[in-house]
């Protein structure tokens, strides 16, 4: 895990960007730097719900990613934590139920549920945004 600056100072801005590890190492990488994330800069959103939107935007980057490029990038600012997911993919999440019997999470489904604000761009970059209470 990389090293994270530590502040308890809450307007302070705070950025990390990184590539991620190729394959399913990369899901729980970005996860366990999320957390991190959390605590280290005393942001004020559940690191629960921060580590669940960013799995769910980074198993998409990886399912979808025949480069094995993928960069996550978070940035804290003023209670706000927003995690970005950059890759080379051109297609879109499209939002659809999974079936029960599904091997795979909701993703797109669930994004909108945890994230206060989400989105993609067609730069490559998948992001969601979590606000304080």
């Amino acid at each position: 895990m990389n090293a994270m600056v530590t502040s308890t100072h809450p307007a302070r801005l705070h950025l990390r960007r990184f590539p991620l590890p190729a394959g399913a190492a990369a899901v729980s990488e970005a996860r366990a730097e999320v957390r991190a994330a959390v605590s280290a800069w005393h942001v004020p959103v559940d690191p629960h719900v921060a580590a669940l939107l960013t799995s769910e935007l980074v198993t998409n980057a990886v399912r979808h990613e025949a480069d094995p490029a993928v960069t996550l990038a978070i940035k804290c600012f003023s209670g706000q934590m927003r995690v970005d997911v950059y890759d080379t993919s051109r297609a879109a999440p499209v939002p659809a139920g999974p079936p029960a019997d599904a091997e795979s999470g909701p993703g797109p489904t669930l994004l909108p549920a945890v994230a206060d604000e989400w989105g993609l761009r067609h730069s490559g970059r998948k992001s969601g945004v979590l606000h304080s209470g």
